[in-house]
Formats: C-alpha cells, sequence, structure tokens
C-alpha cells in the first residue's frame, strides 16, 4: 500500500510559521571603520601611520592596514581625482598625477583673489609669531586654521619651517614671496604691533625672528 506524503510522520511547516532568516543589523555606535578612515585622513597636513589610526579609531591594526589598501585600490579603480598612498611611513590623500595641471593652474589663478580676512589674520599671526605651530595660530585667533594655512602654503606665502623639538608639531613661517608683496627686505621690517594691540593680548611684535 502506498502511502500519502501527508501520512508520512515527518514535522508539517507552511511557509507563514517557517523561521525568517537572521538579517544582521547595521551597527548604531558611529561610522565604519571606512567612513572613520576617510574623515580623519581628510583632514591630515602629514601621512598618518596605521598604528596611530589603530589607536585612535579602536580598531585592530591588521583591519586598519586592510582598509586602507582596499580604500586606496577603490579609488584607483574608480579613476578618482586623488589618491591614497603610503608615504614615508604614513597614509595621506594627495592628488592624482594626471590632474596636477588643473590643479596648479586653479591655485596660479587663485592668486589673484584678494585674501580673506581669516587668511590676513593667519598669516599676521605667522609673520610674527614665526616659526609657529598650526596649533598656537589657532590658539592665538580662537579658531581652527588649518584651512586658511593651507590656502597661505598654497599661495606662496607660507611654507614649512621643520618641526617643534617638543610636540613634533609642523612649524610655519613667511617665505620670500610674502617680502617681496610687501615690499620688504626682511621681516625685521615689518611695523610694531604694540601701538594696535589691546593690553591683555600676549605680546606678538616679540616673538618675531629673521
Amino acid at each position: 500500500m502506498t502511502e500519502r506524503l501527508d501520512d508520512l510522520p515527518f514535522p508539517r511547516t507552511s511557509p507563514e510559521s517557517a523561521p525568517a532568516p537572521a538579517v544582521e543589523q547595521p551597527a548604531a555606535d558611529g561610522p565604519g571603520l571606512r567612513a572613520a578612515l576617510e574623515a580623519i585622513l581628510l583632514v591630515v597636513d602629514e601621512p598618518v601611520p596605521e598604528v596611530t589610526l589603530a589607536q585612535v579609531l579602536e580598531r585592530p591594526t591588521h583591519e586598519v592596514t586592510a582598509a586602507l589598501h582596499a580604500l586606496a585600490a577603490e579609488y584607483t579603480d574608480a579613476g578618482r581625482g586623488f589618491d591614497l598612498r603610503q608615504v614615508a611611513g604614513g597614509w595621506r590623500y594627495y592628488t592624482r598625477a594626471d590632474c596636477a595641471p588643473l590643479v596648479e593652474r586653479f591655485v596660479r589663478d587663485g592668486q589673484q583673489t584678494r585674501l580673506t580676512q581669516a587668511a590676513l589674520e593667519t598669516l599676521a599671526v605667522v609673520a610674527y609669531r614665526q616659526p609657529v605651530s598650526r596649533a598656537r595660530v589657532a590658539a592665538v585667533r580662537g579658531v581652527n586654521s588649518d584651512g586658511v594655512m593651507r590656502t597661505l602654503v598654497a599661495r606662496g606665502l607660507v611654507e614649512e619651517a621643520g618641526t617643534d623639538p617638543e610636540s613634533q608639531a609642523m612649524l610655519y613661517r613667511t617665505t620670500a614671496y610674502f617680502l617681496e608683496r610687501l615690499g620688504l627686505t626682511s621681516i625685521d621690517e615689518l611695523p610694531e604691533l604694540a601701538p594696535f594691540l589691546p593690553d591683555d593680548v600676549d605680546g606678538l611684535e616679540d616673538h618675531r625672528s629673521a
């Protein structure tokens, strides 16, 4: 006698009663590793070591290394105008080589425009406190000056001047082009600031150096 499937001793389930497959929920405690790396590397001025990135993000170094290589490959495959390079023991964004002529044209044409108030303030702090770090410039102005500093460097008015022996922070000074634009032979010819400063300002004019 042939048995029907309904008569066999197997548990019967309907599609409605079958358990749904587990779905991994996205992390709700912050951005993913790649997004976090992009956010940090977007604002750095110097190559950042993998170990430093791993410490900041509290992730294993090998995971950070793999993510960095994956991002670099992704940018290259997509033909982006920038790439992520491992240089001098760290990682940093750079303009892609074939885009260099366009960037140079943009920077050159930008030099014909007037400096903003923020740029003038930053340039004054560098001129009177040089060599000075970006952190010190920000402390004097009371606002982050990283973007403005990059603009001044791009225009050839400010340049790198080594690192601070204690903090290892990059130092900046004015250039020969800055003196040329102001018609000066040296920074010693800058006017004294004392008559223009309020009494509670730390003597900016005392920090000039040749």
